[in-house]
């Protein structure tokens, strides 16, 4: 398919805007082509298109007039759009920002790269393009070598606060700054981001978080007041906690933690070097551990009590739960994130409380893989952004070759404070993932004896006794106490028989 003939012929009066020229002049590659052309052309165009194309072809919004067009063999997605105003030259001024507002003639000479990926939408590129076609109001090439975000007008953010985050977005993704007057303007109306729907949030949120440049950016975020105007709940950290923190409270502890997590994410091989390769495919959705690390501490603030000489967070990690929870329903993350995200928080405590015993058993191990399910393995990388934040880079590379060497004593640990602390928990973490990955029979004892058979061999009736006989059942055979099934039933018999008599 000759894409760029078809679209000089069938649609010659549209142009090619936005991201697929912003892209093509970063020599990126983009998700779907954007076409802007007269509003009392677009429907008509779109069908013609769609027929030539063998493409189907849909109405998106019939107030803009936006048509969305997806060929069925490359599932390439091209969107028709009227102009917004009477003609190109508006319609381009009103877009956010400056590399946005660019547009390139369908009529001008230009080349078309498609590559088509199986089960995934094909992935475009405009090659070629001339200079002396490409439309540029407002500076928007230049910018774009210089690398810079600058807002189209000033009224930019106001029209849609969204593009606050779409900036940081942007940043994020294509290494790009934002400007100092762009900076200024969002700080400006930082506190309008609560007119965003939460599911457009959250879209930008992912994709922010899913780069390995999402920590500076929210660090700007937080500068200009966009991070705290999105979770308020985050303001009250800024004061809480000083003595114990230093300048920023739990806020800066949270950030650091957040610092620490896109680390890891990036860095697995080297943090645990003999499961980075599992550990992968567990945290491919980087997005979703650094909003579970954002929030983690959320209510340190709200729970903070000073008992004796010490500030204390009694059950914040269970307080923290419910308050993300409401948050994230507030953004529309599915109920399955939901739910991994608050049940990485309501225990993220639980490694600390295993590292306070000089042995991990395998007893302990198997309890708490058992009582996290799904989000054990999550909430261990979260544990070490946790404990790494309390010291410095040079602190976590000198210790880090060590974390995977036999735990260190308690004792031991006291004996290099902070640092001997930190070393041990990331100590505790790497036996944990040990026994999780090497010890699997341990982890997850294979079921010998079913309700069924338990109830017949005690001549017992169905009831909530069967599911305790079953869970000591397993705790036997991570003891090694239980092998097979005839030692299953001699357990059974011995530990149950008389009080079921």
């Amino acid at each position: 398919m000759d894409l760029a003939r078809a679209l000089r012929t069938y649609v010659p009066d549209a142009y090619y805007v936005g991201g697929v020229v912003r892209d093509a002049l970063l020599k990126k590659p983009s998700s779907d082509i954007d076409l802007a052309l007269p509003k009392a052309r677009v429907k008509e165009a779109a069908q013609t298109l769609a027929k030539h194309l063998k493409a189907a072809a849909f109405e998106m919004d019939a107030e803009f007039g936006v048509w969305r067009l997806v060929t069925r063999k490359e599932n390439l997605q091209i969107d028709l759009t009227a102009f917004q105003g009477k003609d190109l030259k508006e319609d381009l001024l009103r877009r956010d920002f400056t590399f946005n507002a660019l547009a390139y003639p369908v009529t001008a000479p230009i080349e078309i790269e498609l590559k088509t990926l199986k089960g995934q939408k094909a992935q475009v590129r405009l090659k070629k393009l001339q200079q002396k076609f490409l439309i540029d109001l407002k500076g928007g090439a230049q910018d774009l070598r210089e690398r810079q975000i600058k807002l189209s007008h000033s009224r930019v953010l106001q029209e849609d606060p969204l593009r606050m985050l779409r900036a940081f977005r942007h940043a994020a993704e294509h290494k790009f700054v934002l400007s100092s007057s762009a900076l200024r303007q969002i700080k400006k109306d930082a506190s309008l981001i609560v007119q965003s729907a939460g599911e457009r949030v959250q879209e930008e949120l992912t994709r922010l978080f899913n780069t390995p440049r999402a920590y500076e950016n929210v660090i700007l975020m937080e500068k200009t007041g966009l991070l705290t105007a999105l979770f308020p709940l985050l303001q009250e950290q800024r004061t809480c906690a000083e003595c114990y923190y230093g300048k920023g409270g739990v806020l800066k502890h949270t950030l650091d933690c957040f610092r620490r997590e896109e680390w890891l994410l990036e860095n697995l091989k080297k943090a645990f070097p003999k499961y980075h390769k599992k550990l992968q495919k567990i945290a491919e959705n980087k997005a979703l551990f650094k909003m579970a690390v954002l929030l983690h501490d959320i209510a340190k603030p709200a729970t903070a009590k000073v008992q004796g000489d010490r500030l204390r967070f009694f059950y914040h990690e269970q307080k923290g739960a419910q308050m993300a929870r409401k948050i994230l329903d507030g953004l529309h993350y599915s109920k399955a994130d939901n739910r991994l995200i608050c049940g990485m928080i309501a225990e993220h405590l639980r490694p600390s409380n295993l590292a306070s015993n000089d042995v991990i058993t395998d007893r302990g191990a198997y309890k708490f893989f058992r009582d996290l399910g799904d989000a054990a393995l999550p909430m261990l990388l979260l544990c070490w952004a946790d404990y790494t934040s309390y010291i410095s880079d040079a602190q976590l590379k000198r210790i880090l070759p060590k974390s995977g060497d036999k735990l260190m004593s308690i004792e031991t640990a006291k004996k290099t404070a902070n640092v001997g602390k930190t070393l041990r928990h990331m100590q505790v973490l790497s036996l944990l993932f040990k026994k999780y990955f090497d010890s699997p029979k341990k982890i997850k004892p294979s079921k010998l004896l079913d309700g069924l058979e338990v109830m017949k061999a005690l001549n017992l009736p169905s009831s909530p006794l069967i599911g305790e006989i079953l869970e000591s059942l397993a705790v036997a055979q991570v003891e090694g106490e239980v092998t097979d099934k005839e030692t299953a039933l001699a357990f059974i018999r011995r530990q149950y028989g008389k009080k079921t008599a």
